[in-house]
């Protein structure tokens, strides 16, 4: 396998500090060695690589930024972020598990759940052992989860909870949902364990994108959940968006590595592909396309650097949140699409990564807050003016 060297037209990495280095550098052997040759097969069938959970336990990717008393590495949010950028340049359905395991799972836990919830789920969560999901997306409310139907109805001993949840990531291999649901009109967290009666959570098959990960429903019916289970420091909407802020901060860096992925199968193809006697590298045309490419990355990838610091600061803005994962996540999906037609015909093969990543980032733009919900939120904070309603 050839080793993945990175770019950094910019020498962003002199930022980086000796343990943040060390954390790209690692995820980075880990994706060429155990991720990049599996993957374009399970891409094709369809399956998730379940043999890698405990391997990105033990790479301590999971709850990277949570204290070690939970058995995580207790790193910054620049660490994180390039774990989650090394991650993507595998593929997003593998950061999309780990973004989930860190921002979805884990956060919420962490900053809404109670000291024994901590005890019991975190240390777990960390190593693989136990898988997680997040349940706040329903069938008929996307953009707007506010107007969610779930509910959770007070009994002796814990809650009742009804509804559906769409689009889980994890959903039907995990041994816990973290679901969001009206609790007297206003929404609360559960911890919804795996063998509850009357939960399921049958996988969503026949995608043609995010094909190597494993999305689900979440369908509760009469569903028991004991009063130990409720998130005790959980209260209105704000408390699952402040879990996609997380998120959204992940996929931001994320993508990143789906360009870096993308400019480098471009790049070398369009050195050894010769037309009219000379690599079509030496085109005027195809030389924009390849410095468009890195253009972005390396916007991208100040970008991001900047979000880490402020989000390490504590004075990050849901907004700035708001602002690189929609440029992110715009600039790589056209990039993906521009080094396909770098490539040509070839360029829809598996044997090059560009067409499966494409495919994916058309998801990855549209899940954690749509391109358009994310012009909205920065439109409001500029203006003043929400244009929601």
């Amino acid at each position: 396998m050839k080793s993945f060297n990175g770019l950094d037209y910019y020498n962003i990495q002199d930022l980086f500090t000796d343990e943040e280095k060390l954390v790209q550098t690692s995820v980075r052997e880990f994706v060429s060695n155990e991720i990049i040759p599996i993957i374009e097969k399970h891409y094709r069938e369809g399956t998730f690589p379940h043999e890698v959970i405990p391997k990105l336990g033990e790479l301590g990717v999971f709850g990277i930024t949570l204290p070690e008393k939970y058995s995580c590495a207790n790193l910054n949010n620049v660490a994180y972020g390039l774990a989650m950028q090394e991650l993507e340049r595998g593929d997003s359905g593998i950061r999309s598990f780990a973004s989930v395991q860190n921002s979805l799972v884990m956060y919420p836990i962490f900053t809404f759940g109670s000291e024994e919830q901590k005890q019991k789920w975190l240390p777990k969560l960390a190593t693989g052992e136990k898988i997680g999901c997040f349940g706040l997306t329903e069938p008929d409310y996307g953009s707007n989860p506010g107007g969610m139907i779930t509910n959770a109805n007070k009994v002796d001993g814990g809650y009742i909870l009804n509804g559906a949840k769409m689009w889980i990531t994890n959903g039907s291999i995990s041994d816990v949902a973290v679901v969001w649901a009206k609790l007297d009109g206003i929404v609360r967290g559960f911890l919804v364990e795996k063998v509850t009666e009357g939960f399921t959570a049958p996988e969503m098959k026949w995608k043609h994108s995010l094909r190597a990960s494993i999305t689900s429903e979440l369908i509760f019916q009469d569903v028991f959940v004991p009063e130990e289970n409720i998130l005790p420091n959980s209260k209105g909407l704000k408390s699952p968006l402040m879990c996609l802020n997380q998120a959204r901060f992940g996929i931001a860096w994320g993508v990143v590595g789906s360009m870096m992925a993308v400019y480098e199968s471009a790049l070398n193809y369009a050195k050894s592909r010769v037309q009219f006697s000379r690599p079509i590298a030496g085109y005027q045309l195809t030389q924009k396309k390849l410095v468009e490419i890195l253009t972005e990355i390396t916007k991208a990838q100040l970008l991001n650097h900047r979000l880490a610091i402020l989000k390490d600061q504590g004075t990050v803005k849901h907004t700035q949140i708001s602002l690189a994962k929609r440029n992110n996540c715009e600039v790589a999906l056209n990039a993906a699409r521009t080094a396909r037609e770098i490539l040509g015909a070839n360029g829809i093969l598996d044997e090059y990564p560009v067409m499966r990543h494409s495919a994916n980032l058309e998801s990855v733009k549209t899940y954690e807050g749509t391109h358009e919900m994310h012009t909205l939120i920065i439109g409001e904070d500029i203006t003043g003016l929400s244009a929601f309603e």
